[in-house]
């Protein structure tokens, strides 16, 4: 199918029409942290034993009721780029 096949056959789905700009900003979206911890196959409560955050703090960045600050966006991304190295970090300690 080309490109215009494409978006006519999505136009005449009515289950599966394009979002418009006004719709994709009203969406709700699902935070980053939620994806990484279900990318990793953990549990809320397991994935804030592993990373020792407080259960509370990433239900609420879960649900989207806060946000991570900067610091805790800065760890939330190195755990996603290597989660067994940060586990590692956690569990040697500082040396």
């Amino acid at each position: 199918m080309s490109e215009e096949e494409i978006a006519a056959a999505a136009a005449a789905d009515p289950d599966a029409r394009p979002m418009t700009a006004e719709q994709l900003q009203a969406a709700r979206r699902v935070p980053r942290v939620k994806t990484l911890r279900r990318a990793l196959g953990m549990t809320q409560e397991e994935f804030a034993t592993r990373y020792h955050i407080p259960l509370g703090t990433l239900r609420d960045w879960e649900q989207g009721r806060s946000e991570p600050d900067q610091p805790a966006k800065a760890y939330l991304k190195a755990i996603a780029g290597d989660p067994a190295a940060v586990l590692h970090a956690l569990e040697t300690g500082p040396r």
